[in-house]
């Protein structure tokens, strides 16, 4: 069964990423990544969150977001980049420009420290309506920066688009259908993967900190990993595309998912309702933020090549490290 739903995750994260390649044809491709991507691979995650808030289970619920962003930030970048700078790619990088994510990588260093500041007393409502204004102002920002890049294309993609819009129309339809049935997928896959793979290390005698440590996170992250390894063997654009997916993919998690942890308690259990701070939870909190502005660190120097990907990779190790100590073992 293992087998089986990593086979849907696969076919499911193929039809996602193909169909936001297409979709970036019409819109920006750090548009698409930096919103119906990033939301799509975050469904799964803000499922668990949901189901875990009905059952009073926070710290699942915010180890969750945090687990996803230690492994995305380090390892996820670092396969990327692994991936898009050698002959793993059909089309290799000697490195990868991101000088255009400048608002991404600002915006997942300001919200990351905004959740560990508020976290210090717990999160309410208050909490939540200010991480939903951030989730709002990012798609905002997002969709001011789509339309600039549009009004620069100028007037001979105009004349393009004229002479292809009917085709265009049909490709584009062709593309949302790939990207629903691929979300759709995934957001029926992952949960089942999920629950298969911690029974099969159960089963092997894996610890429970390991699990919940290492396995766990991988199980959660695989729909994104497999769309951003898939979209980084195409290219330039598929790159572009991937990058956006995971800095896009991180803001969401410390803005919407944790606004969807905040309001899910609050509906079932009354509008008083808060998520208490826990030693162990703060210190999650305050190693996630450390490493997420540390692997930040080389993208402000706008390059980013094989031996960034490397020391990402380093940093992983050194995070999973960390989480074994302040988890007490």
């Amino acid at each position: 069964m293992l087998l089986v739903w990593l086979g849907e995750l696969l076919v499911s994260s193929w039809l996602l990423s193909e169909g936001a390649e297409r979709m970036s044809e019409r819109w920006s491709g750090r548009f698409v990544g930096r919103t119906l991507l990033s939301v799509a691979t975050t469904l799964p995650e803000i499922g668990i969150v949901v189901a875990a808030a009905k059952n009073g289970s926070y710290d699942v619920a915010l180890g969750s977001a945090l687990g996803s962003n230690l492994f995305m930030m380090t390892l996820g970048l670092s396969v990327m980049l692994i991936i898009a700078t050698t002959r793993l790619s059909k089309s290799p990088q000697q490195f990868i420009d991101v000088k255009e994510f400048k608002m991404d990588k600002i915006l997942l260093v300001v919200t990351a420290v905004i959740g560990a500041v508020t976290f210090v007393n717990g999160y309410d409502m208050a909490d939540g309506i200010l991480f939903s204004g951030l989730f709002g102002t990012y798609i905002y920002l997002a969709y001011r920066e789509m339309k600039k890049e549009k009004e620069q294309e100028g007037p001979e993609n105009e004349l393009h688009s004229a002479i292809s819009k009917e085709t265009s129309k049909k490709h584009f339809g062709r593309s949302v259908i790939f990207f629903v049935i691929g979300t759709v997928g995934i957001f029926a896959g992952a949960g089942p993967f999920v629950h298969t793979l911690q029974g099969s290390a159960s089963d092997l005698g894996v610890s429970v900190v390991m699990l919940a440590v290492i396995i766990s996170p991988i199980a959660g992250e695989m729909p994104e990993k497999i769309s951003m390894i898939l979209l980084a063997r195409k290219g330039n654009k598929g790159v572009s595309l991937a990058i956006s997916n995971v800095l896009g993919s991180k803001i969401v998690n410390n803005t919407l998912l944790l606004s969807v942890a905040i309001f899910a308690a609050i509906s079932y259990k009354g509008l008083s309702a808060k998520i208490p701070n826990t030693t162990l939870l703060e210190n999650q909190m305050i190693l996630i933020t450390v490493i997420t502005i540390i692997a930040l660190i080389p993208m402000f120097r706008n390059k980013l090549g094989l031996r960034s990907g490397v020391l990402l990779l380093a940093l992983y190790v050194v995070g999973i490290g960390f989480q074994f100590v302040i988890s007490g073992h």
